[in-house]
């Protein structure tokens, strides 16, 4: 049997610091655990710019379209801001969704216990949060035609269109429901079908393909400035969230700031299944390259580690090795290790991003 396939884009910023440290977990499961992957590396984002003139060359586009999943840490920098818009690091990375046809965008939001003093919101409203948000990733206001900034009469207008065909809305939908089946049962879908077209054909076929297969979940609807107000109220009271492109990365960057930092919090982004029946999958950190700190080892590795317990249970159906690698990060926060992101004023002494890595390696290591 064919050893499961990684392609690892670590990016700009500190996006090469926090994947080195994945890379020491995937070597542990290599030689602990037996599963060996087959592991290239590429570039992406500025350094692809620098190399290539473009944030993502087209034989990095085909090596992401033949392996089981893409690991990718991060892209962009100040270095990068004067730019055409057409090869801005972020073009690599919108790319790689839009021709992996990437649609459904999770987005998890948990709050471990050693870290609910860390969120802006009472311990009590986040500890023990554990809720998803699957965003809509390829169509909607970001894609949708037309599109631009053009002269009307004797002024400039500036044109972003939000579309959605029935399809693209039902594909979203089956993954959510498909998810909350393995959670807690239940999605909330969010929209504003009050005052958008796009809005009421959301709520209409996400319904639909409820009825049609997903009885047995259940379904609420709700618009999204109302989500966002109850994110803020009572999180918990959410397991799976469904929305579209523009309101999913709206909801999903304010729910990660529930649990206090973003460099907690991994992303995956799924597609179509492949014809060896995983799905492609592009997996990376919600937060960005850090540009500031780029270097310096105080780059927090846990959301880019997180990301790799994402594709051990979406790409290579390693559920119970995805939690073993969640537990090894939950009881190091526990012990109290901290990078310097999760040290509030009086913090002393953080650990630097290989210390951290070091230590999720000694934590699976002990719970074998």
């Amino acid at each position: 049997m064919t050893n499961p396939s990684i392609l690892i884009l670590p990016g700009d910023g500190i996006g090469p610091e926090v994947m080195a440290e994945v890379r020491k977990v995937i070597d542990w499961y290599g030689v602990k655990r037996d599963m060996v992957f087959n592991v290239t590396e590429d570039l992406v984002g500025g350094v692809a710019y620098d190399a290539h003139g473009t944030p993502l060359h087209d034989d990095t586009m085909e090596k992401a379209q033949q392996v089981d999943a893409v690991l990718l840490g991060a892209v962009g920098g100040p270095k990068y801001d004067d730019l055409d818009f057409s090869v801005k690091p972020e073009r690599g990375l919108l790319r790689l969704r839009k021709e992996m046809d990437l649609f459904s965008n999770l987005r998890p939001a948990q709050c471990f216990d050693a870290l609910a003093d860390f969120s802006s919101l009472k311990r009590d409203v986040v500890a023990g949060l554990d809720i998803m948000i699957v965003r809509e990733l390829t169509s909607g206001i970001y894609f949708g035609e037309p599109r631009g900034i053009f002269e009307e009469g004797n002024e400039r207008v500036g044109i972003n269109t939000q579309r959605y065909t029935e399809s693209e809305i039902d594909r979203v939908a089956r993954s959510a429901f498909e998810l909350a089946r393995r959670r807690g049962n239940k999605v909330c879908s969010m929209e504003k079908a009050n005052v958008m077209e796009s809005g009421i054909l959301w709520r209409e076929v996400v319904q639909k393909v409820h009825d049609e297969d997903y009885q047995d979940v259940e379904l609420s609807h709700m618009y999204a400035d109302a989500g966002a107000m109850q994110l803020c109220r009572w999180p918990k009271q959410f397991d799976v969230i469904v929305t579209d492109n523009l309101f999913g990365d709206l909801l999903s960057d304010a729910a990660a700031m529930l649990t206090g930092s973003l460099g907690m919090l991994p992303s995956a982004s799924l597609g179509a299944p492949m014809a060896n029946g995983r799905p492609k999958a592009l997996y990376e950190p919600v937060h960005g390259s850090a540009p500031d700190i780029a270097g310096t080892g105080k780059a927090n590795p846990i959301a880019c580690v997180l990301s790799f317990a994402m594709a051990l249970r979406y790409s290579f159906d390693h559920g119970d090795e995805a939690t073993r690698l969640e537990d090894a990060v939950e009881k190091v926060l526990a012990d109290g290790l901290r990078t310097a992101d999760l040290l509030g004023e009086d913090g002393v002494n953080p650990v630097s991003t290989s210390q951290m890595g070091d230590a999720i390696v000694a934590a699976l290591d002990a719970s074998l």
